[in-house]
């Protein structure tokens, strides 16, 4: 399985979430690896009531899940400049990266009645990303 990080101007748009060609785009793999962060924070979330190492973890997967968000943003600049693909989803990645941020100050400053609703919603509009990346869209 190969990667593709450019495509041919005019194509990229139409091709954004396509996986022809058993092909897989850089923006697919990084709101793969966003979204599969994200739900491992809502696990180690819960272990943090349960164990001691919760916390631990739930700390490792901030990081995690903010480099994903960088790595969503980074995908979403090069879909864009050098694959000719529409700046729409360099404001998606940067409104994640801008939730990503506002979460990791909630969650130093221990406040939970925002942190975990925020938490939900990211996670409900990464599932939201990573199923519109990864449909399969006609070519016209």
């Amino acid at each position: 399985m190969a990667i593709r990080t450019t495509e041919t101007p005019g194509t990229a748009e139409a091709d954004a979430g396509s996986t022809s060609g058993g092909l897989v785009t850089f923006v697919q793999v990084a709101t793969v690896l966003q979204t599969l962060a994200i739900f491992f924070q809502a696990v180690t979330a819960g272990l943090l009531l349960a164990t001691s190492y919760g916390e631990t973890l739930h700390g490792v997967g901030a990081r995690v899940m903010y480099g994903a968000s960088m790595l969503y943003v980074l995908a979403a600049v090069l879909l864009w400049r050098p694959g000719g693909g529409s700046p729409r989803s360099i404001l998606y990645a940067s409104g994640f990266l801008v939730l990503a941020s506002v979460q990791v100050v909630l969650g130093i400053a221990h406040v939970p009645s925002v942190h975990v609703p925020l938490g939900v919603l990211m996670f409900g509009l990464s599932v939201l990303v990573l199923a519109k990346a990864l449909i399969r869209r006609p070519r016209a």
